[in-house]
């Protein structure tokens, strides 16, 4: 089972998923901070994630993942929608994008007060 690290300014977590699954799946399985305001149908660009190994071994992108990475902030040549992006049977390494991040924040406001609280939120730097 490949196994699937993902990483922010925060904290990195990893998990092993069969193959078929998607980024915003395993992430959702690690405890890992994407967000996801559309609920991963493909209506946003809020699981924008960068793919810094293992890109090559995701399923391809379509027209439709392809149009919403235009609505996306800091998009590179690794950008990827967790949403659309299923894992094959190799390790991927994910950094999660600062958008991606604050999103999911928005949309989980008890985890954001509660890292506030400890004064790890908002984080100094975003990688």
């Amino acid at each position: 089972m490949p196994k699937i690290t993902f990483r922010s300014p925060l904290q990195d977590l990893s998990v092993e998923v069969a193959a078929g699954t998607t980024l915003l799946e395993a992430a959702e399985a690690a405890g890992a901070q994407v967000g996801h305001s559309c609920g991963g149908v493909c209506a946003c660009s809020t699981c924008h994630v960068w793919v810094k190994k293992g890109l090559e071994t995701l399923s391809e992108q379509d027209d439709m993942e392809m149009d919403r990475l235009d609505l996306a902030y800091d998009v590179k040549a690794q950008s990827r929608l967790a949403c659309q992006s299923k894992v094959d049977g190799a390790d991927v390494d994910v950094w999660i994008t600062e958008e991606s991040l604050k999103a999911f924040m928005d949309e989980n406001p008890d985890v954001r007060r509660q890292l506030e609280a400890l004064g790890t939120w908002p984080p100094k730097k975003f990688a």
